[in-house]
């Protein structure tokens, strides 16, 4: 006969969750980890300028228990991220952007990746990827204005596309020079999805020939299309373009539920920011009281991501003194808040999402250190 086991002698249950303890996390491999960061934002929706993914790995295998996040890989940065055990720093600026011809004790950014290595810790950056994406750092800060809907100002195009080439080629030809055209095309480089069908031209049996080609192909194709003119008259061209991404994109223009005075518009932003004071330049024919109802805004530097759009209210982090000025003379008012400033409060947000996409196998920390280098004296 079995005996009941006493309350006071049953092993406790979920002892570790109750004393407060962080449940124990699972370690992931580097490249595991990377693979699933790229999923998270991919690395072809950075500009083509940037300087985004793994740029430090340490020698495999490299495990990481710990994942450290920052706007900005300094060195006061670098030295917390050791004394963390932080085993991947993702830093969201890349701190290698202008390629080093040498790693020395020389200069600073020489000395992250040589601190990195020392302490076998990688580094990984996303920038602009994360600037693109609906969850990413510009999502974050159209939170500042208040209720709104926002679209991308410059909208992304899907990476990759089943179509190959810039353009597709079609036209017609009888059966007396279909094969020596064939012949010649298929001698042309970066030709792709070369296909034939049956065709009836104004009661004529024909073959209608369609292609796609690169734009220095096209040049070729259309050189020798033209030296028939049956088959040059009978050749359409067609600009083969990438399909938009939802809710993708570079900037975002935001349109409140509700106008709202510049004013107000301010303290939400220095508010959500965390900021004691913004910079402002009130637009043309407007004052602190004037209605805001739409606001183009872009993290960090948005001169070039803003110019040009229609709004009541540009924001960013900074911009040229005369980008500032076209956009008062347009009536346009402009907040600026220095560059980081606009995506360093993503970093929390950032966290949690990341936990979640990683299933709680790693931690994620946010550095203590990292700031925006100017202050207001």
């Amino acid at each position: 006969m079995r005996l009941p086991v006493p309350p006071l002698l049953r092993p406790p249950v979920h002892r570790v969750r109750a004393l407060g303890l962080p449940p124990v996390r699972a370690l992931m491999n580097l490249r595991e980890l990377v693979s699933a960061l790229n999923d998270f934002a991919s690395p072809a929706l950075a500009e083509s300028w940037d300087n985004v993914g793994l740029l430090v790995e340490p020698s495999p295998p490299h495990t990481v228990k710990t994942l450290f996040l920052t706007n900005d890989l300094t060195e006061e940065v670098m030295e917390e991220a050791v004394q963390k055990k932080a085993d991947l720093v993702l830093s969201y600026h890349p701190p290698i952007f202008t390629p080093l011809k040498r790693v020395t004790w020389k200069t600073w950014k020489e000395r992250l990746v040589v601190r990195a290595l020392e302490n076998r810790i990688g580094i990984y950056s996303p920038h602009t990827a994360y600037d693109a994406i609906p969850h990413g750092v510009n999502n974050w800060l159209t939170k500042g204005l208040g209720a709104c809907t926002s679209v991308p100002l410059h909208p992304s195009t899907a990476p990759s596309s089943p179509a190959e080439g810039t353009h597709r080629v079609e036209f017609c030809a009888d059966a007396e020079h279909l094969d020596a055209v064939l012949f010649k095309i298929k001698d042309i480089p970066e030709i792709s999805c070369l296909t034939t069908l049956p065709a009836r031209v104004e009661g004529e049996e024909q073959t209608r020939v369609s292609l796609n080609c690169s734009q220095k192909a096209l040049l070729e194709v259309v050189a020798l299309l033209s030296q028939n003119s049956l088959l040059h008259h009978k050749t359409e061209i067609l600009l083969l373009q990438k399909p938009p991404l939802p809710h993708t994109g570079m900037g975002r223009l935001c349109t409140l539920s509700q106008p709202v005075s510049l004013s107000e518009v301010i303290e939400r932003i220095k508010g959500h920011l965390r900021l004691p004071h913004v910079r402002v330049a009130v637009g043309t024919g407007r004052t602190l009281e004037s209605p805001v109802k739409k606001a183009a805004l872009c993290a960090g530097s948005g001169s070039s991501v803003l110019k040009g759009t229609e709004a009541d209210l540009y924001l960013t982090g900074e911009m040229s003194h005369h980008d500032v000025l076209d956009a008062v003379a347009n009536g346009i008012s402009v907040i600026l808040c220095e560059h980081s400033n606009t995506e360093r409060g993503f970093l929390s947000e950032l966290r949690d999402a990341l936990a979640i996409h990683l299933q709680n196998k790693i931690n994620i920390i946010v550095s203590e250190k990292d700031r925006d280098p100017l202050q207001v004296a």
